[in-house]
C-alpha cells in the first residue's frame, strides 16, 4: 500500500521538476454548488497533465543501471508526455506505445519531448501486451500509467499541494481511469483531514471502477466510446483497486454532454481550457452527481488540458 510518507518522498523529488500548479476558484461556482470549491489546475502542469508527477517520480526513483537501459511506456497521451518528459530530464530514452486515434496534440508533443512513438490498433491489439514485449526484447524498465506504488505516490502530490495551499476539505473529486491519481489522491486527504469524503468520477460510456466497487471484484468493459480518451483503461488496476476500495468512499459518473458542459463552464467562467477527462470532477459538481453539504469545502482535481483546438472547438460548438 501507498502511505502519506511515499506522498511526501515523492515531492521531495518533485521539488524544482513540477509546478506547483495554482489552486483556482469560482464565485458562480459556489453558488450553484452552495459550497466553497477549491480546483487544482493541473492542466497548468508541464506536460498539460498530473501525468509528470508519477512518471518523474517512477523514473527518477530508478536504480542509474535502471535508467540507463531506458524505459517504456503506454498510454493514449497524457502519460506519454509524462514518461517522455521524465526521461528527456535524466538523458535516457523513451519508448512510448500509443493508440493510432489518439488526439494529434498529444502524438505530436509526446514526439517533441523526445519519445519514440509506436503506434497500435486499440481495436484488437493489447497495449499492456506490446509494452511488455517491447521491455522484454529491448531491456526496457516498464513505467506503468497507474498501477505502480511510485507512479500513485506522485500523482498524490497534487493533492497534497492542494490541501497545503488551500486547507483542510470535507469532499474531495478526483477523476478516475485506471485508478492511479484517485488512490495518491485518497491517500494523502484521508491523512490529512481524516473526515474527508473522496469520490472517484468517470465516463458513464467507461465504468469499469464503478461496475467493480458494487461488485466487490475488478471488472472489465469493453468497447469503451467517450469523448474522455484519458479516462479509457477498462479494468481498474489491480494495486489501485486495492488501494481505492479502502479509501474511496465512492464512485459516481457523468454523461459525455456533462463533460462537455463542464468544459465549456471552465472556459466562459475561468478561462481554462479543459479536456473532457480533466473535467470530470468539475462535471460531477456541476450536473448534481454528487451530495454536497451547504457550505462545506470541497476540493477538485482539474487533471489536463490537452485536447487540439479543432477538437476542443468542435465539442463546444455543439
Amino acid at each position: 500500500m501507498v502511505e502519506l510518507e511515499d506522498v511526501l518522498a515523492a515531492a521531495r523529488r518533485l521539488e524544482g521538476v513540477a509546478h506547483r500548479t495554482p489552486v483556482v476558484t469560482s464565485r458562480t461556482l459556489d453558488e450553484r454548488v452552495g459550497a466553497h470549491v477549491v480546483m487544482k489546475a493541473e492542466l497548468l502542469q508541464r506536460g498539460g497533465a498530473f501525468k509528470l508527477r508519477g512518471a518523474f517520480n517512477k523514473v527518477a526513483a530508478l536504480a542509474p543501471e535502471e535508467r540507463a537501459r531506458g524505459v517504456v511506456a503506454f498510454s493514449s497521451g497524457n502519460h506519454a508526455q509524462g514518461v517522455a518528459i521524465a526521461a528527456r530530464a535524466h538523458g535516457i530514452s523513451a519508448t512510448i506505445v500509443m493508440p493510432a486515434e489518439a488526439p494529434a496534440a498529444k502524438l505530436a508533443a509526446t514526439r517533441a519531448y523526445g519519445a519514440e512513438v509506436l503506434t497500435y490498433d486499440r481495436g484488437v491489439e493489447n497495449r499492456e501486451e506490446i509494452g511488455d514485449r517491447l521491455a522484454a526484447e529491448r531491456g526496457l524498465v516498464l513505467v506503468h500509467p497507474y498501477d505502480d506504488e511510485l507512479v500513485i505516490a506522485g500523482q498524490g502530490t497534487a493533492s497534497l499541494e492542494l490541501v497545503e495551499d488551500a486547507g483542510a476539505l470535507d469532499l474531495m473529486l478526483t477523476p478516475v481511469g485506471g485508478g492511479g491519481l484517485l488512490a495518491g489522491s485518497a491517500t494523502v486527504v484521508k491523512a490529512l483531514c481524516p473526515k474527508v469524503r473522496v469520490v472517484g468520477v468517470e465516463p458513464e460510456r467507461g465504468n469499469d471502477t464503478a461496475l467493480s466497487f458494487a461488485s466487490g471484484e475488478r471488472v472489465s468493459v469493453a468497447g469503451i466510446e467517450t469523448i474522455a480518451d484519458a479516462l479509457m483503461a477498462t479494468t481498474p488496476g489491480e494495486l489501485t483497486f486495492a488501494i481505492n476500495r479502502e479509501r474511496v468512499d465512492e464512485i459516481v459518473t457523468v454523461s459525455d454532454a456533462e463533460l462537455v458542459e463542464a468544459m465549456r463552464f471552465a472556459f466562459e467562467r475561468m478561462k481554462l481550457v479543459l479536456e473532457p477527462g480533466g473535467a470530470a470532477g468539475l462535471a460531477a459538481l456541476l450536473a448534481g452527481r454528487v451530495e454536497v453539504q451547504p457550505g462545506s469545502r470541497v476540493g477538485v482535481i482539474l487533471s489536463g488540458g490537452n485536447v487540439d483546438h479543432q477538437q476542443f472547438g468542435r465539442l463546444l460548438g455543439g
